[in-house]
């Protein structure tokens, strides 16, 4: 990956530098140049992973542009859309609910899920996972609309309106109803609002703290 970057790196330099021999005005290169080789040595690098990965990584790219960080593993956007975050992984994880497919696009929200509830989410869907001290939740499929589906379900569950096998029923339903070419609003987007903060950093030990 160092490669990559060091690759945009140099052609963006020489750019620079033809127009300083050319240009008495010392103009710098637009920033679109550098930009479009940037993507251009991205795109190079998605094409040479999985499959279900690099169609993944295509999708986000067509719908939330280049990446704000990248490494030869995972592509990382910030603040894009609803989320928070969303890495798109090299790495294909076999996941077998409701059908057999690869887990390659986790997607962050704030939420401070109480800890009582870890346990159906876990029972749920492994793939959906808690982080309590940074106060998020995030979903991991290989299609965005399933994360949102994942995250939306587990917010049913968490506030009560849904049990764990009901969760389950309807996951696998609505999925059944996409691939058939329907839709649902749960796969549409996150129908509750994450909070702009979130996060337990808990409390010192008395053990320690006495001391």
């Amino acid at each position: 990956m160092n490669r990559l970057i060091s690759t945009a790196a140099f052609v963006a330099a020489s750019v620079g530098m033809a127009s300083c021999a050319t240009d008495t005005t010392m103009d710098r290169p637009r920033p679109t140049t550098v930009q479009a080789t940037h993507e251009q040595s991205v795109r190079a690098m998605v094409n040479t992973w999985p499959e279900t990965a690099r169609k993944a990584a295509w999708e986000a790219m067509g719908k939330y542009g280049s990446p704000d960080g990248v490494t030869d593993t995972m592509l990382i956007w910030h603040d894009n859309g609803p989320w928070k975050r969303t890495i798109v992984y090299r790495e294909e994880v076999d996941h077998r609910f409701p059908m057999p497919h690869k887990d390659v696009w986790e997607q962050f929200v704030n939420y401070d899920v109480p800890p009582e509830k870890f346990d159906e989410i876990a029972a749920y869907d492994g793939s959906v996972m808690i982080e309590r001290t940074k106060g998020e939740i995030s979903a991991r499929c290989d299609k965005e609309a399933a994360n949102f589906l994942a995250l939306n379900l587990a917010d049913d569950i968490i506030n009560n309106r849904r049990t764990v096998d009901d969760a389950r029923n309807f996951y696998a339903q609505t999925i059944k109803t996409m691939k058939e070419g329907g839709s649902s609003p749960y796969l549409e987007g996150l129908r509750f609002t994450p909070p702009a903060r979130s996060g337990f950093a808990d409390r010192p030990s008395p053990i320690l703290a006495s001391r």
